[in-house]
């Protein structure tokens, strides 16, 4: 794991300005430990639990990467998952269609059809269609990568039933909360949203989100 990102602290002091609910909650989940974006910096490895854990509960998901990490000899890396055959991936719990997406994604890094090196010079943007070109990766995979592994200050996953959640429960607002109001927090939280994003997951989940 990382150390915390460059920009959280001066992230903090403008988003406790801006908003008196995020105020509190900085203010809440203030101890050094709870304060903390962290990241692999492995992007094969946090492509793999993203897949994993798409459309299943945390503790599911857990359960199968587990499995998953065993069978790849607790080392995940493209030519480990490359020498894996279907039936020993389907064989950890895994769909079949996650499966051709690891499978998939284990090739591509392998052949160079996928240039993770090229991702830093993108914009969010830019690099959300890029990563989205992978099987089984969408806009909000996408942008769980560009969150925790490259630790991108401004995302703001609105496709994200936590951080909606969070949104109606520490704004009051009906679920789902309005999308004019969604939008009104993505500007005022710019360009910090990817900070505010993980105090209001943080307030509703008793561990820190990791990918």
């Amino acid at each position: 794991m990382s150390k915390t990102p460059s920009y959280w602290n001066k992230a903090k002091k403008y988003l406790s300005k801006k908003d008196k609910t995020m105020s509190s909650l900085i203010k809440k989940y203030r101890s050094p430990s709870e304060t903390v974006l962290t990241t692999r910096k492995d992007i094969f490895f946090s492509l793999c639990k993203s897949i994993i854990g798409q459309q299943i509960s945390v503790a599911a998901a857990n359960s199968v990467f587990l499995k998953f990490k065993k069978k790849c000899n607790n080392k995940i890396n493209a030519k480990n998952v490359n020498k894996l055959s279907i039936t020993q991936l389907k064989s950890c719990g895994l769909s079949r269609q996650k499966v051709k997406g690891i499978k998939s994604l284990a090739k591509q890094i392998l052949n160079r059809n996928f240039n993770p090196k090229l991702i830093p010079n993108m914009s969010d943007e830019e690099a959300i269609v890029y990563l989205s070109k992978l099987r089984q990766i969408g806009r909000w995979s996408a942008q769980m990568i560009l969150l925790f592994t490259y630790n991108r200050s401004n995302i703001w996953p609105v496709q994200d039933i936590g951080l909606l959640r969070a949104i109606s429960k520490n704004y009051n607002k009906k679920y789902l909360p309005p999308e004019s109001f969604v939008n009104l927090l993505n500007k005022k939280f710019s360009p910090y949203c990817s900070v505010a994003t993980w105090y209001l997951w943080r307030s509703i989940d008793p561990e820190p989100i990791q990918y």
